[in-house]
């Protein structure tokens, strides 16, 4: 009879142990996610230089998103420090330029975002999708797409950090495989950009003086805004005339901060060369936001066609959303 009660103990012990796993389970995993329960758009704090505003996006104040603690290293800082080395697949254009081969010296992991630019090797190329890389003495192998169209050295180059594309790129890449369309857009955009270098490389626009003393300008703006803010961001909302750019939203301010830097870089290029004078309020930002910060659900449909969002063992890490074609009304 007292075994049996033991027993029964027992069995209830592991039943409240199972419980309460689950319930712990339940909150990390809400507690991982990218929503109004872990953010907020700081609409008081934003800031407007010429042709471009950003609203930070903030983790809430007693908990709010985990991050990583420094577990992931960023493509740039991983490059600039020597903890990756990036070469190509081989030789021969056709078969090896819609791939690059990454290789770790560091026992983090590197976090590699989709619209990411390395520059060098035979031809500059754009990341396709986020990656995590982990430690490992094996090639790892990465998709990206040309970005520069009608080079391939014969002599590959070392590879560099070129920052991220802006978002009219990145929303052409996520869209399509078809390298004649990526090369078109980046045509279309030196076309309308009025840039002296007419190579056909993304990156020729920084290549231009006049365009850099524009875009310096931003730069040094905004940069100085976020290192006067609280160190709270986690990502932003970004808009230009009638239309909102697009949104980069990170797993934590160890995440957000390391990317700030390039990011600007691509909305600043979006500002200077499609953009107009701010006139969207917030009450139609809102309702842009809403549906990608309500819950999991309404944000896995906002970003179907919008955008798109990055996890790693159900936690997501970036959400970014795209361009709007038309103005948001």
């Amino acid at each position: 009879m007292r075994d049996t009660i033991n027993f029964r103990f027992r069995r209830w012990d592991l039943v409240k142990l199972s419980l309460t796993f689950c319930l712990l389970l339940t909150l990390f995993t809400a507690s991982a996610q990218i929503t109004y329960e872990t953010v907020f758009v700081d609409y008081d704090s934003a800031w407007t230089f010429k042709n471009l505003k950003i609203i930070p996006v903030r983790k809430k104040a007693g908990g709010g998103l985990p991050g990583y603690g420094g577990d992931l290293v960023p493509l740039g800082e991983a490059l600039k420090k020597g903890l990756i080395t990036v070469t190509e697949r081989g030789t021969t254009s056709f078969e090896n330029v819609h791939w690059l081969r990454f290789n770790t010296h560091t026992k983090k992991s590197v976090y590699i975002s989709g619209g990411e630019i390395v520059s060098g090797g035979r031809q500059d190329r754009i990341i396709v999708r986020d990656t995590i890389l982990r430690p490992s003495e094996k090639d790892q192998y990465v998709p990206v797409m040309c970005v520069e169209e009608g080079r391939w050295s014969e002599k590959e180059k070392k590879f560099g950090y070129g920052n991220f594309a802006n978002n009219h790129l990145r929303k052409v890449v996520d869209s399509t495989p078809n390298q004649v369309l990526i090369w078109g857009e980046i045509d279309r955009q030196l076309q309308a950009g009025a840039f002296k270098n007419k190579s056909f490389a993304y990156l020729s626009r920084y290549q231009d003086k006049k365009y850099m003393l524009k875009h310096d300008e931003y730069f040094r703006y905004f940069m100085d805004k976020f290192a006067k803010t609280d160190s709270n961001v986690v990502g932003f909302v970004a808009l230009t005339g009638d239309k909102i750019i697009g949104t980069d939203i990170f797993a934590g301010t160890d995440l957000f901060y390391p990317q700030l830097d390039p990011l600007l870089h691509g909305y600043i290029d979006e500002a200077i060369n499609s953009g107009a004078p701010v006139m969207l309020k917030d009450p139609p930002v809102k309702r842009y936001m809403d549906p990608l910060l309500k819950d999991e659900a309404s944000q896995e449909d906002f970003v179907r066609d919008k955008g798109k969002i990055f996890k790693d063992g159900g936690m997501v890490i970036h959400v970014n959303t795209y361009t709007k074609d038309e103005p948001v009304k």
